[in-house]
């Protein structure tokens, strides 16, 4: 999952001609999974983003939680079309639908663009022996099944992908990590604070204000530069040969019309240029990893293409 930070890409699609055409109207957001995680807040400050600049009206975020994101994803599928309805998805949504089993896959969408990325954290008690990584990898090498990793998603999803990796980078065999799945970053916390796991793969910007208190100590980021406001090294600058990025975007269904896409691709470009839209990054510690057509249809067919292989290897795949 390591990718280039904050690329700028241009559409596939002469944008130009949905840019003319005055605010979008009917458009649907859809979420597939539950109020209050990752998707659900990127894609509801976008919606708000989108309308207070006019660059759409009354732009519906919807909720169509299951199997990982996996029932949203088949409905999208099903879709087809229908210029009017996109998916908020990410990283989590393409590794559940081979956790899943799923018939729908994310290359069958329409792609529009990649939104924004956000680097993983190790992190752990404030009372853990570990105090810097390299405690945490000794330790985890010696004996790899003793130490439980605590992730806010299910296997396939990001905070799986990132210890798994993570392992493989450190030479531990990734069948033998011992992983622990929450229910998001709700569910991981009181266990990072409890003790409950040995450390946890998660990213940071659930944690903040553990990690300003000192409740939550971070031993190290996955991006390629170190996360502002969160004092810890990167796992390259700790001799950790990984760069790994969590990253959100948004698609529709397949066989939309050029047209559609083209207006559609259009909204996110206005929107992505606005003040507001860069302020929401600034404030939800996001990275700015804008693309579009065909730049994010390559990115996605690669980004589902080394999941398959990581875990067709850990046999979920």
């Amino acid at each position: 999952m390591a990718t280039g930070c904050g690329a700028t890409g241009k559409s596939s699609t002469d944008a130009s001609s949905g840019a003319a055409a005055g605010p979008l109207t009917g458009l649907q957001i859809m979420v597939p999974n539950t109020p209050g995680g990752g998707y659900d807040t990127t894609a509801r400050v976008a919606a708000k983003v989108l309308d207070a600049e006019k660059v759409a009206t009354n732009t519906e975020v919807f909720n169509l939680a299951g199997a990982g994101g996996t029932v949203g994803l088949a409905r999208i599928v099903n879709e087809k079309g229908n210029g009017d309805l996109t998916m908020l998805m990410g990283l989590g949504v393409v590794g559940a639908s081979y956790t899943n089993k799923s018939e729908s896959k994310l290359t069958a969408t329409t792609p529009l663009a990649r939104l924004i990325e956000e680097p993983g954290a190790i992190m752990v008690n404030k009372d853990s022996p570990y105090k810097t990584i390299d405690d945490l990898a000794t330790a985890w090498k010696a004996d790899p099944g003793s130490i439980s990793v605590g992730g806010g998603s299910s296997p396939g999803g990001p905070d799986h992908l990132l210890p798994m990796q993570l392992a493989g980078a450190l030479g531990i065999d990734a069948t033998k990590v011992n992983f622990v799945s929450y229910d998001g970053g709700g569910d991981l916390l009181p266990a990072i604070l409890g003790n409950k796991v040995g450390f946890a793969a998660s990213g940071a910007g659930e944690y903040l204000k553990q990690i300003e208190s000192g409740e939550v100590r971070v031993l190290a980021t996955s991006g390629e530069k170190r996360l502002d406001g969160v004092d810890a090294p990167t796992l390259k600058e700790s001799n950790i040969d990984l760069v790994f990025t969590n990253w959100r975007g948004i698609v529709a269904p397949p066989g939309i019309t050029d047209a559609d896409k083209a207006k559609l691709i259009a909204a996110l470009e206005k929107m992505h240029g606005t003040a507001a839209w860069k302020e929401a990054l600034k404030t939800n510690s996001w990275s700015d990893a804008f693309i579009t057509g065909a730049a994010f249809e390559t990115f996605l067919t690669e980004q589902d293409k080394r999941v398959a292989d990581v875990l067709t290897k850990l046999g979920l795949a």
